[in-house]
């Protein structure tokens, strides 16, 4: 009878598995045969040796290591601070986004459309994931005490010798794992400054291949100047990029939509029965550029939004109001667009005026200050805009869309807002450390403990704001295992001592005092269930247990401490359902009975 599973997806043995079904010959006694595989390859087709292009640093293998590693961690709910937790399918995950990442493998595997994140940029200044490859996530909550006070920050100098390779060796894995996350036709964006973004390239290229890159994009980061003792060599640079992999070529690759979201639907028709569409002429304003104001005057009837701006000029307002192709409607000011006028075959530029249309930091901080009325500390956020422009164009309504460096949360409130805008059903999860805030910072005092705290804060208020659509979120914590682990004992320590330890696991596989729901979840996530499952609570005749609904899938979970053949029969389930309840609920016989006809797994 088979266990649950208590860690996570092996990565490594699941890619033996899959070179295992194309080259068979080439595993021998569970490894892999590289003399097997020199020979059947030409001499051209094999690279061997050191000589030989791609990017090594110190601590590359431990990278790879790492990404071989199960985590033995769980999710855990935490629905005190999830808003409408039975209805919302979008998930918050506060923790160590490597292990998170793990987490997901078993169910979000190819099924997310759009990747975005923003990690850490590599400033010589403050470094926050440093990963132990020797600790598992039990340890790692106990190093750094995050059930107390945060995960303290560490620091990466430039004169630690090791600048680049840390940076490196922290992302390696991340998108290692990131990249099986993506369906067929997914895309991964990613934002970088000129610090890191020559061997970002060079690892995206051995992870995704480089036949996958996309693009480099340029976004004008700020146009304010920049304190002079830190603006980089003095040079003022406001340029930032986005990287942009696929899985598959750009020729592979289905056409991305390049037009606004009003693209091919036109509800309206004039008098004369031609189609038309009605778009909105202003937009957020890009902090810094004095022109704008040139795009701030009045047009009769309606009223700008504080914070932007028209996308017409004066002479233009005129010329659409003299034409009878600008419209009022409830205080907006929109124009006629008719669909002969516009070819969709007519593709422009996806980046034209990427920076403008998008905004800047400034715009990003401004939006972050007018929700939290605190600006919280952060210096560089990325404007709402520039994520709705990344998810429209390369997400379908109903796609998954994943950020694994959350930060404040700017990419769960595009998706929202956009949602609201086109009436999609886009579900987004978000990860975030919860990396302490400083005592002495503005975040702290406005009573944020921690940076997730910030996010989800910022979530909830956009959320109210948007009111349409799915605007809440189920929030979880990564936390240790529920299972009971198992402690080294050295050679020193008496064949008693390993009797008795062996005794507790085999009784007691839980660990003391264990929370039934979380357990739950802990074995709904290393099963391959949908965090976003039916789980409830229920009772037949005598028994007690837990019930998790899946697309049709149903898991079944039971902390009674003795179960019957007759209690189990009560439950009717098929032999697609699948019974999970305590190995020593279960004599050995009822075993026998109870497994011929149905999927039987223990604790």
């Amino acid at each position: 009878m088979d266990k649950v599973k208590n860690t996570s997806v092996n990565t490594g043995n699941e890619n033996l598995d899959k070179l295992r079904r194309i080259f068979p010959q080439f595993i021998k006694e569970n490894k892999i045969d590289f003399d097997a595989l020199n020979k059947f390859f030409k001499d051209e087709e094999v690279i061997a040796g050191e000589e030989k292009y791609g990017l090594n640093w110190a601590g590359k293998s431990n990278a790879f290591k790492l990404i071989r590693t199960p985590s033995v961690g769980t999710l855990t709910p935490q629905e005190k601070v999830s808003r409408d937790w039975d209805r919302t399918e979008n998930l918050f995950i506060e923790g160590d986004n490597l292990e998170v990442l793990k987490l997901l493998q078993k169910h979000y595997r190819e099924k997310i459309k759009m990747i975005y994140i923003d990690p850490p940029y590599n400033t010589g200044k403050d470094f926050i994931y440093k990963d132990n490859y020797t600790e598992n996530i039990s340890d790692y909550y106990e190093k750094t005490g995050q059930s107390k006070n945060g995960i303290k920050m560490t620091t990466n100098p430039e004169s630690a010798g090791r600048y680049h390779s840390d940076w490196l060796t922290m992302m390696y894995p991340r998108l290692f794992l990131a990249r099986n996350l993506l369906k067929e036709d997914g895309v991964i964006f990613i934002s970088i400054d000129d610090n890191e973004v020559a061997n970002l390239r060079l690892i995206m290229d051995e992870i995704f291949g480089e036949e996958n890159f996309y693009a480099q994009i340029n976004w004008t980061a700020r146009n304010k100047p920049m304190n002079a003792g830190t603006a980089r060599f003095k040079l003022q640079l406001s340029e930032e990029y986005i990287l942009v992999y696929g899985k598959i070529t750009m020729q592979e690759h289905k056409p991305f939509k390049l037009r606004s979201s009003g693209e091919k639907n036109y509800p309206f028709h004039d008098e004369k029965g031609l189609e038309y569409r009605l778009e909105e002429i202003q937009q957020r304003k890009n902090i810094g550029i004095k022109r704008s104001i040139k795009m701030e005057f009045e047009i009769p009837g309606a009223v700008l939004s504080n914070g932007y701006r028209w996308t017409i000029g004066p002479e233009t307002a005129v010329n659409l109001k003299n034409t009878n192709r600008l419209v009022i409607k409830n205080a907006k000011a929109l124009r006629i667009i008719y669909s002969n006028e516009e070819n969709n075959s007519d593709y422009h530029p996806l980046w034209a005026n990427f920076s403008e249309s998008c905004g800047t930091s400034e715009n990003g901080k401004a939006e972050l200050f007018s929700l939290l009325e605190n600006s919280v500390g952060f210096e560089t956020v990325k404007p709402v805009d520039l994520l709705k422009k990344l998810v429209f164009h390369f997400s379908d309504t109903n796609d998954n869309v994943l950020d694994f460096f959350a930060g404040s949360g700017t990419t769960a409130h595009a998706v929202m807002e956009l949602n609201a805008e086109d009436g999609g059903n886009r579900k987004w999860i978000c990860v975030q450390l919860p990396e302490a805030t400083d005592e002495d910072s503005e975040a702290y005092k406005a009573g944020y403990k921690n940076i997730a705290e910030i996010a989800r804060e910022r979530i909830r208020r956009a959320g109210k704001k948007i009111v349409k659509g799915d605007i809440d979120f189920k929030s979880l914590t990564l936390s240790k295992s529920n299972y009971r682990q198992w402690n080294l004992l050295t050679d020193k320590d008496d064949q008693k001592k390993l009797k008795e330890q062996m005794k507790v696991f085999l009784e007691k596989p839980l660990v003391d005092n264990y929370d039934e729901k979380s357990v739950v979840y802990e074995i709904l996530l290393k099963e391959g269930y949908d965090l976003n499952s039916k789980v409830t609570q229920e009772k037949s005749g005598s028994i007690k247990y837990w019930q998790v609904v899946d697309e049709g899938k149903k898991l079944l979970v039971t902390f009674e401490k003795k179960i019957t053949k007759e209690q189990v029969e009560s439950l009717k389930l098929t032999e697609e359902d699948t019974f999970v309840c305590l190995d020593s609920a279960l004599d050995d016989t009822t075993k026998i009975n109870i497994g011929r006809n149905l999927n039987v797994k223990v604790i």
